[in-house]
C-alpha cells in the first residue's frame, strides 16, 4: 500500500527551502560584517567632520 503524502505539506517544505536558500544567497551578496558596518560608518563620520570644519562662516 502507498504511503499518504500531505501535498499542502510538502508544498510548503519545498517554498521554505527556496526561500533559505536565497537568503544564503542574498547573506553573500548584500551581507556585511559589524566591523566592516562600524568602519564606513566611521569613515563617513570622519569625512563629514572635516567638510564641517572647512566649511566657511556665513
Amino acid at each position: 500500500m502507498a504511503e499518504i503524502i500531505n501535498l499542502n505539506r510538502v508544498r510548503k517544505t519545498k517554498a521554505k527551502e527556496k526561500k533559505a536558500a536565497q537568503a544564503d544567497t542574498n547573506r553573500v551578496v548584500f551581507g556585511r560584517t559589524r566591523a566592516e558596518r562600524e568602519a564606513i560608518r566611521k569613515g563617513l563620520e570622519k569625512a563629514k567632520d572635516d567638510l564641517n570644519g572647512k566649511k566657511l562662516e556665513e
